[in-house]
């Protein structure tokens, strides 16, 4: 899922260097939200990993 924010934010950067605004804008939404979905999934599974460990003492 990172790979797929660092790739919209590849093409939002080289959009804005060539004047796409409207491409630009797109894809760095996209971006956006899929680097906050990649770090909430992030914190439940290192949550999860947590209290999963020291259930099982």
């Amino acid at each position: 899922m990172l790979g797929w924010a660092l790739t919209f934010f590849v093409i939002a950067i080289i959009a804005a260097i060539f004047g796409f605004g409207g491409i630009a804008t797109a894809a760095s939404g996209i971006a956006q939200f899929l680097f906050f979905v990649f770090v909430v999934l992030f914190v439940i599974s290192l949550i999860a990993g947590l209290v999963g460990r020291s259930g099982g003492r």
